[in-house]
């Protein structure tokens, strides 16, 4: 199995950022170069519970989702990225470089691409190896 139904998944919290808006310049049409686009992204977090307790009740015991997101945005804004996929497997990257983290599901959407969809987007999931 390829999602958090996987047996290794089972002792992994999951903490996740929904529909999270930002202005990315991306897009291989030459429209698409002459100004930045709305993108939504999803990131699922499968994180280890080892590595996310909340005895103590302090974010030094838990992943950041403030450094992710800070990241993520960092990321967004370095550069014109043509393909989603380009900039989904940098945000991918991101989240499997923190301790714990063992498995992401991320997803980049562009909504308004076409008049008859309400989003157009790219999704994986990506386990620790």
């Amino acid at each position: 199995m390829t999602d958090s139904r996987d047996l290794r998944m089972s002792d992994c919290r999951k903490i996740f950022l929904r529909d999270f808006r930002l202005d990315v310049s991306i897009g291989f049409h030459a429209a698409e170069r002459e100004a930045r686009q709305p993108v939504v992204i999803n990131i699922d977090l499968f994180v280890s519970l080892t590595a996310s307790t909340s005895e103590a009740d302090d974010v030094r015991h838990v992943l950041d989702y403030d450094q992710v997101r800070a990241q993520v945005i960092e990321l967004a804004h370095s550069r014109h990225f043509n393909l989603q996929e380009t900039l989904l497997d940098g945000i991918v990257a991101i989240c499997l470089a923190y301790p714990g983290v063992q498995a992401v599901r991320a997803s980049t959407e562009k909504p308004g691409v076409y008049p008859d969809c309400r989003t157009v987007g790219v999704e994986v999931f990506r386990m620790r190896s």
